[in-house]
C-alpha cells in the first residue's frame, strides 16, 4: 500500500485523496463526524476517532487489515447479514459512484446496534481513475434522522515558536560587511573570510529588498522586523526579519549595525499551516453535506458548495447565524436567524444536537433538514467560533410519509378483507346445495380474492394497469385462448380497492361462462373492454362483458350469490352501477363507476 512519504514529487496540485491522504490522525479527529477513507482495493487507510466510537473497535488499517469498513458486523435495515464485499463502500468502489443517504445497519462488539446514514464519495485522480472513496456516516437510529453528531473541535493548525539564534553584522555606508559575528556566520554556514569584506547585496536574494533597506537606513529611517530572503553558503535560503538603523558621523551616513533574526522556520510553518487549512478546506468542500463555520459572533465565515446547493443561494461571506435564506420550525412557524441553532449553540456554548428545522429557499421551495453546530475553541478554551452541519432529510420525512400512508392503507385493506371474507363465508354457506357444494364455491372465492392481492403485492399495493389485471383474472379461470377470447380497452391504472372489486366481479363472471355460459363450450367466444369517459369531477370507467355462440342462456328463477356479490362489488364499494342481461344469444354485464383520471 503507498504510504504518504512514499508518493512521487508532482508539479501539479494533489489529488483529493492525496490531499485526505495526507492528513493525520489529528486533523481528521477535529471533523465533527465519523469518517473513513479507503484505498482502491477497499483496504482502510485512514479514520477519525469519532468512527472508532461507533464502530465500537479500532479497525487495522492497511492490507490485512480491515477492509471496506471498520464494523465488527453488517446487516440490512431489514436485519438481514451484509457482506463486507457487499456494504455500500464496496459498491461504491466497484461501480464507481457516488452514495447519498443510504442506510445500513451496524452492530458493535458489545451486541447494540445502531442504523448508519452513509454518504460515501469516490476519490479520482487526476486523469479520472478512481484512487479510494471517503465515506461520512451518522447514527440515525434516535430520531429517524442522520443523528450521529459530525463533531468538530478547534485545534489549532500547527503550533510553531521561534528559537533561532540571532545575527549581527555591521555594514559600511558603501555596502561592505565590514564584521559578522558567529550567530550571523553560522546562520548562513560562511566562515569569516568568505562573508567579511563582501557586498551585501551578494547575499540577498530579492535586489529591490536590499535597494529598499540601503535607501530607508541611509535616509536615517529605521527598520523593524524587515522581511528578507538570504542566499545560505549550501544554496538553501534563508527566510529573515532584519532589525536595524543606521550610524551617523558628521551628518554623513557611516554603517548599520543590523540584527538578523532567521525566521525560516516561522516562514515554512505558515506555509505549512496554510497548506494544511487549504487541505482542510478540500475536505470541507468534498463532503456530500451542507458545511459553514462562523466567528464568535455568528459571522460566516466559509461554507462548502453543498450549502450553497441546500440554501439555494450563495452566502455573502459575513452574514450572521445561517447560510439559509428563511427558516421554519416543523410546525411551520417562523424561526429568526438569531433563534435559530447555530444562533442558540453560540450563545449558550454548547453542541446543539436532536432537533430539526425547515429552509425556505429564494425560489420558495422548502427543505427538511437536521443541523449540528459545534462551537469551536482556542487552546485556552475560549470559543473562537462554531462550525455547522446541515444534512437534507428530505428523502427521509418522503420515507416516513410513505410508510405511514402505507400502514394506514394496509389496516384499512386488512379490515375490508376481512369482512368481505365473512360475508363469502356466511353467504356461501346460506346458498350451498351441500357442505362440499359450499366448501367447494368458498375456496374458489377465496382464490380470486388471493390472486388479487397477489396481483396488488407484485406492486407494492400502488396502481395495477387495468389490462394487466384483467389478464391475471382470466387466464387462470379460462385458459388462453387467443381466437375466443378478447380483452381491450383504453389504458389506465387502478388504485387497489378498484382492482380488488373488479377482480371479485371477474372472476364470478368467468366461472359461470366456464360452468354455463360461452367458455362451456368449444365454439363460444367472450369480449371484455372497457373505455375511460373524462368527466368534470374525474373519469367514468365503462366495462362491457359479452358472451356468445354458448348454450342458450335461461334467466335464473332467482338472483344468487355470484350475482349479489358482483352487485355489492360495484354498486356499495366503488359506487357504481352494475347491470346483468341473461339474454339468449349469451350473458352480457355492464358495470360503470367513477375513477381517478391516471391514463397510462
Amino acid at each position: 500500500m503507498l504510504q504518504i512519504d512514499e508518493f512521487p514529487t508532482k508539479t501539479g496540485e494533489p489529488s483529493e485523496y492525496e490531499s485526505l491522504l495526507a492528513m493525520g490522525t489529528h486533523s481528521l479527529n477535529a471533523i465533527p463526524g465519523a469518517i473513513y477513507l479507503c484505498d482502491r482495493d477497499g483496504w482502510l487507510v485512514r479514520f477519525n476517532s469519532e468512527a472508532v466510537n461507533l464502530w465500537g473497535r479500532t479497525p487495522a488499517l492497511g492490507e490485512h487489515g480491515d477492509r471496506f469498513c471498520g464494523s465488527y458486523r453488517l446487516y440490512t435495515t431489514g436485519g438481514a447479514p451484509l457482506a463486507v464485499d457487499e456494504c455500500p463502500m464496496a459498491s461504491t468502489l466497484n461501480a464507481g459512484l457516488h452514495v447519498r443517504n443510504q442506510e445500513v445497519l451496524i452492530e458493535r462488539p458489545d451486541g447494540s446496534r445502531f442504523v448508519a446514514l452513509m454518504n460515501i464519495r469516490t476519490l479520482r485522480d487526476r486523469h479520472g481513475a478512481i484512487q479510494g472513496a471517503i465515506n461520512c456516516f451518522q447514527d440515525v437510529s434516535a430520531h429517524h434522522a442522520i443523528a450521529e453528531e459530525l463533531r468538530r473541535k478547534s485545534t489549532d493548525l500547527e503550533d510553531f515558536f521561534e528559537n533561532s539564534a540571532v545575527g549581527l553584522h555591521i555594514v559600511s555606508g558603501e555596502g561592505i560587511i565590514l564584521r559578522a559575528n558567529k550567530a550571523e556566520l553560522s546562520l548562513l554556514g560562511y566562515c569569516a573570510d568568505e562573508y567579511i569584506g563582501r557586498h551585501i547585496t551578494e547575499f540577498h536574494m530579492d535586489e529591490p529588498v536590499i535597494g529598499d533597506i540601503l535607501n530607508k537606513l541611509g535616509s536615517g529611517d529605521c527598520l523593524n522586523s524587515y522581511p528578507a530572503r538570504l542566499r545560505a553558503r549550501d544554496g538553501s535560503i534563508k527566510h529573515v526579519a532584519i532589525t536595524s538603523n543606521g550610524r551617523f558621523e558628521d551628518g554623513k551616513f557611516f554603517n548599520t549595525r543590523c540584527f538578523t533574526i532567521d525566521v525560516t522556520r516561522v516562514h515554512d510553518a505558515e506555509i505549512e499551516r496554510q497548506e494544511s487549512e487549504r487541505h482542510m478546506r478540500n475536505l470541507l468542500e468534498a463532503l456530500p453535506a451542507a458545511v459553514y463555520t462562523t466567528d464568535a459572533e455568528g459571522r460566516i465565515t466559509f461554507y462548502n458548495r453543498a450549502a450553497v446547493e441546500l440554501s439555494g443561494r450563495t452566502p455573502q461571506l459575513g452574514d450572521q447565524w445561517c447560510v439559509t435564506w428563511k427558516l421554519f420550525n416543523t410546525d411551520g412557524t417562523y424561526l429568526p436567524h438569531d433563534q435559530c441553532p447555530m444562533a442558540v449553540a453560540l450563545k449558550e456554548n454548547r453542541s446543539i444536537r436532536g432537533v430539526e428545522a425547515i429552509a425556505q429557499r429564494p425560489d420558495g421551495s422548502r427543505v427538511p433538514f437536521a443541523p449540528y453546530p459545534t462551537p469551536l475553541h482556542d487552546a485556552n478554551g475560549n470559543l473562537i467560533g462554531a462550525i455547522n452541519m446541515l444534512v437534507d432529510i428530505t428523502e427521509r420525512k418522503q420515507a416516513e410519509d410513505r410508510q405511514k400512508n402505507l400502514i394506514d392503507e394496509l389496516n384499512h385493506r386488512v379490515k375490508n378483507t376481512l369482512a368481505t371474507v365473512q360475508s363469502l363465508a356466511a353467504q356461501t354457506a346460506r346458498n350451498a346445495l351441500d357442505a362440499k357444494d359450499g366448501y367447494t364455491r368458498f375456496e374458489g372465492r377465496l382464490l380470486a380474492l388471493s390472486r388479487a392481492h397477489d396481483l396488488l403485492t407484485k406492486r407494492h399495493w400502488g396502481l395495477t394497469p387495468l389490462g394487466v389485471l384483467a389478464h391475471e383474472v382470466l387466464m387462470p379461470v379460462l385458459g388462453a385462448e387467443p381466437g375466443r377470447i378478447q380483452i381491450s380497452g383504453d389504458a389506465i391504472d387502478v388504485d387497489t380497492r378498484v382492482a380488488l372489486s373488479l377482480t371479485m366481479t371477474l372472476n364470478e363472471l368467468a366461472i359461470n361462462a366456464l360452468k354455463y355460459g360461452a367458455m362451456s363450450t368449444e365454439t363460444g367466444t367472450l369480449s371484455v373492454s372497457w373505455r375511460v369517459l373524462p368527466q368534470p369531477n374525474g373519469a367514468l370507467l365503462s366495462l362491457d362483458w359479452r358472451e356468445q355462440g354458448g348454450p342458450t342462456v335461461l334467466t335464473p328463477a332467482r338472483e344468487g350469490l355470484g350475482s349479489r356479490l358482483m352487485k355489492r362489488c360495484i354498486e356499495r364499494d366503488l359506487g357504481g352501477s352494475f347491470e346483468l342481461d341473461f339474454a339468449p344469444e349469451g350473458v352480457h354485464c355492464r358495470l360503470s363507476f367513477m375513477v381517478a383520471e391516471n391514463k397510462t
